[in-house]
């Protein structure tokens, strides 16, 4: 089977020199989980946006499971569901009746928008919301609805721009639930994100971009596993002395220690995970009740800072 998403030296140029997309070279794995990393203006809605056939494309190759976007864009997109930027829906419209109009703008039947219209509510967890009129609804639940559209016609490819971008901290929770769901079902998914927890949390590889240029792309594990210096977060029972704090400054591997509460701090350490064991037993011999002893998700901005620096 082919590839979901080939890019081959994609290129999007504004003149005056700028490219928002320069020679971008990319394979995707089918039944992966990507996630498309960078700042605002890396380029990932550029690429996204000419992945889908919304902009055009300047010089270059983008392929949808092996048919060329530019010379052949409706078979390209007839396998495939997207949320592009921030999702608008007519709001007289129920969820019901949006899947019944967009249902029959994609060729599909009475019955088949009636089954898997139950089928992707339930999966957004919007199944007692399926009568009512989407004007009513906060902006992360349009984001579920806008994510149950783009599977309605059972695609095996999920193209998302940023799908938890503006919402508040319980809409982003709810709108990760239901792409953790989708990691577990048969799909192919492509998610630009700036959030680096985020995409750390949820994605099985990572391709990381600035400035339209292709930084690094590999698994989320291989590319933590490069990181030198790592945060971790250490949660107590008791509270910190300032003995025990002057002994972990001095700890062989410690960069950088912050208490943040009398019972919580933060440290940079460098090392491997044999290293973080015996710095764990460390902690334990000098009297501390251990909580809690974890990375705090920070691994991949120290790689992306990195990578960032060495390439301008």
């Amino acid at each position: 089977m082919e590839d979901p998403i080939v890019l081959e030296n994609l290129t999007k140029d504004y003149g005056d020199n700028f490219k928002a997309v320069d020679a971008l070279n990319l394979k995707v794995k089918r039944n992966s989980f990507i996630g498309f990393l960078g700042p605002n203006g890396a380029g990932k809605t550029t690429t996204i946006k000419m992945l889908t056939n919304l902009l055009t494309i300047t010089s270059g190759k983008a392929y949808l499971n092996g048919v060329d976007v530019v010379s052949d864009p409706k078979s390209a997109l007839s396998d495939i569901g997207a949320v592009v930027e921030t999702p608008e829906f007519y709001p007289f419209l129920t969820p019901i009746e949006t899947f019944e109009y967009l249902g029959s703008l994609r060729g599909m039947s009475k019955q088949d928008i009636t089954k898997r219209g139950k089928e992707v509510l339930e999966l957004v967890k919007m199944t007692d919301w399926s009568t009512v009129r989407i004007g009513k609804f906060s902006k992360g639940m349009k984001q579920r609805i806008a994510l149950a559209q783009a599977l309605l016609h059972e695609p095996s490819l999920i193209i998302l721009d940023e799908p938890t971008s503006g919402l508040d901290p319980r809409g982003m929770v709810e709108v990760r639930e239901v792409l953790l769901e989708l990691k577990k079902r048969d799909y192919t998914v492509f998610m630009s994100s700036h959030m680096l927890n985020e995409v750390q949390e949820i994605c099985s590889e990572v391709a990381m971009i600035d400035h339209g240029k292709l930084l690094a792309y590999d698994t989320v594990e291989a590319l933590v596993s490069k990181v030198e210096s790592k945060r971790l977060e250490v949660r107590l029972a008791n509270q910190v002395s300032g003995e025990a704090m002057d002994k972990l400054r001095a700890y062989h591997g410690v960069e950088l220690l912050n208490v943040l509460a009398p019972n919580n701090f933060q440290l940079d350490f460098k090392g491997g995970d044999e290293d973080q064991a015996g710095l764990l037993l460390f902690l334990q011999s000098q009297g501390l009740k251990i909580v809690s002893f974890k990375e705090s998700g920070l691994a991949l901005e120290n790689l992306y800072m990195s990578l960032i620096k060495s390439s301008r």
